[in-house]
């Protein structure tokens, strides 16, 4: 069965989170997505297993989990994961096989305390943090790689500097893709994951990057085999160039410099700002090859943007605004999901409802949309005329 799965998002339990990230909302809004399989977040939070335990129903002894009101035949379904923050700021993904083995797992960490945020920072190295997963039969990896700030490759050269051994996966972020990644040599034996990471139910977040992925049944262990053997059909995500630290820039004025010159510059823009290193301009420093070396099996990356931003674009609306929900709507009824809308429906189709809708999907299909890239923490935006 091919499945569709966003397995990185957070609760309200999580700083700068919506209130509205509950199970109810979360499954509403991945079902209108289209997801089939979304993370819970923030498994280790003892409110927040409450919660789920309240809400959430097993399926049987699978791992896997659905709303206790939800209709059983037309439903997002979940699986168990939290994200942890290690001694050295480093963020790492674990999917737990269950709720139960999350509530076993609390106690296992070093931690001043684990419910002060649903991403907890545990004051442990990479490599401690993995053999617990693993005693627990979990499934980890680092979450968005990249990433300035929290990244496993802002601190180390290599993966297993961190861990000391392999994980299971790498989860490339929002700034980058698997042809950037594809340059490292070291990533070319890694699954790729694409997830969200998202802080709100909200359809231009959630999904906003997922993983098509082929799966022997809808079951935790056979999440677990298609993660290791990288049965992973497509990766959807943003055009790096949208992600918040594609490019290195100034946090305060936004001027985008190269690596070279920012590191000339001691990392002081001109301005008096700051200059955050950038997602490609890391890659760059660890690059061991000019050209991306697909390995055989790595899947297709398909870049898309969420259908309401999109909307705001074209017609120069808020994105949340009752305008675009409106159209938004109008096309999930009409044509299914926010992901029949983006990658499957035909454009004449589309043409009808909304025609400049259809002219800025026609680009993003192509891969031939301009972007203003992002930098410094300021998302990158589609320049569209």
């Amino acid at each position: 069965m091919i499945i569709n799965a966003d397995l990185h998002v957070h609760s309200k339990y999580s700083m700068a989170t919506s209130k509205n990230m509950d199970p109810s909302n979360i499954a509403l809004e991945s079902q209108r997505k289209g997801l089939d399989l979304v993370a819970t977040g923030d498994a280790l939070h003892s409110k927040w297993l409450g919660e789920l335990e309240e809400t959430l129903e097993p399926i049987d002894d699978t791992g896997i989990y659905r709303t206790n009101d939800s209709v059983k035949e037309n439903t997002t379904h979940f699986v168990t994961t939290t994200e942890v923050e290690d001694n050295e700021r480093i963020h790492h993904l674990i999917l737990i096989p269950s709720i139960s083995v999350a509530w076993q797992m609390r106690d296992e960490f070093k931690v001043k305390n684990m419910d002060a945020d649903g991403r907890p920072r545990i004051r442990m190295g990479g490599d401690e943090i993995m053999d617990i997963a693993r005693d627990y039969d979990c499934i980890i990896g680092p979450a968005h790689i990249f990433t300035p700030w929290t990244g496993l490759y802002k601190s180390y050269d290599s993966i297993i500097d961190c861990y000391g051994s392999r994980p299971d996966f790498v989860e490339l972020g929002l700034s980058s893709d698997s042809h950037l990644a594809d340059l490292i040599s070291e990533l070319g034996d890694y699954t790729f994951l694409t997830n969200s990471d998202s802080h709100s139910p909200w359809p231009h977040r959630i999904g906003r990057e997922f993983n098509s992925m082929s799966l022997d049944d809808l079951s935790f262990e056979s999440l677990r085999c298609a993660i290791r053997n990288n049965d992973i059909v497509e990766n959807y995500g943003f055009d790096p160039r949208m992600g918040k630290y594609h490019e290195t820039g100034c946090i305060k004025c936004y001027k985008i410099y190269s690596i070279s010159e920012a590191l000339e510059r001691d990392m002081k823009c001109s301005c008096g700002g700051r200059i955050k290193k950038g997602v490609k301009g890391r890659i760059q420093q660890l690059a061991t090859y000019d050209e991306p070396h697909h390995p055989t099996g790595r899947p297709h990356y398909q870049y898309l943007l969420p259908l309401a931003e999109l909307l705001s674009t074209v017609h120069g609306k808020g994105v949340m605004t009752k305008y675009v929900q409106t159209r938004y709507d109008k096309l999930l009824k009409l044509f299914g999901s926010e992901i029949d809308v983006l990658l499957n429906t035909s454009l004449d189709d589309i043409g009808q409802v909304d025609v400049l809708l259809a002219n800025i999907l026609r680009s993003y299909r192509d891969n031939t949309l301009e972007v203003d890239p992002g930098r410094g923490g300021r998302y990158g935006s589609v320049e569209y005329k």
